[in-house]
């Protein structure tokens, strides 16, 4: 956040310098606000651009193995041109590098879910997904593993057949190794 801070304002400030040598040039001849009126609407645009380009870029820099199977986007009033192209600020990706599962309960995959989000710090969820009955168990503190692999204590949240994250953890569970990088 910092970085990006400074980032605009020593884009502001470059601008503000092209603009006052392109005053020079002219001979004077632009009105006193082109300066201060182009470094801030480069900054906007500039602000605009990190905003948008957040997901893009954090999805390119996941390593293989880790797909991302869900980005939610959303319109800000006080960001009006969200209305026009929501936004994504937030992501999640499942870690197929982390894909386990237990010899009596082979339709059953235990990973990490990786929940990414603007400005925030990343989370990670370890979850089962039940590849043969199409539903996710988040493992929390309360939740038991038994000795046969069995789950005791879980809530179990049902996916639909086509759910990306279930996809994801299941076909890399069936290759044996994890999920090529599906962006």
């Amino acid at each position: 956040m910092l970085l990006e801070f400074i980032a605009t304002i020593a884009l502001g400030l470059g601008i503000a310098g092209l603009v006052m040598a392109l005053n020079l040039v002219l001979g004077r001849r632009l009105p006193r606000w082109a300066m201060p009126a182009a470094a801030g609407l480069g900054m906007i645009l500039f602000l605009v651009y990190l905003e948008y380009s957040w997901a893009p870029r954090t999805a390119e820099q996941l390593p293989d193995g880790m797909v991302v199977t869900s980005k939610s986007s959303q319109s800000m009033w006080y960001r009006p041109w969200t209305y026009i192209s929501p936004l994504s600020l937030r992501m999640i990706a499942v870690d197929t590098r982390r894909n386990r599962s237990h010899p009596d309960w082979p339709g059953r995959v235990m990973t990490t879910m990786v929940l990414f989000e603007r400005w925030m710090p990343t989370r990670e969820v370890p979850v089962v997904f039940d590849c043969d009955d199409h539903r996710r168990a988040d493992l929390h503190s309360g939740v038991e593993l038994g000795e046969d692999g069995a789950l005791h204590g879980a809530d179990w949240y049902r996916l639909e057949a086509d759910d990306r994250g279930l996809q994801a953890a299941c076909e890399s569970a069936a290759r044996g190794r994890p999920a090529s990088a599906e962006r």
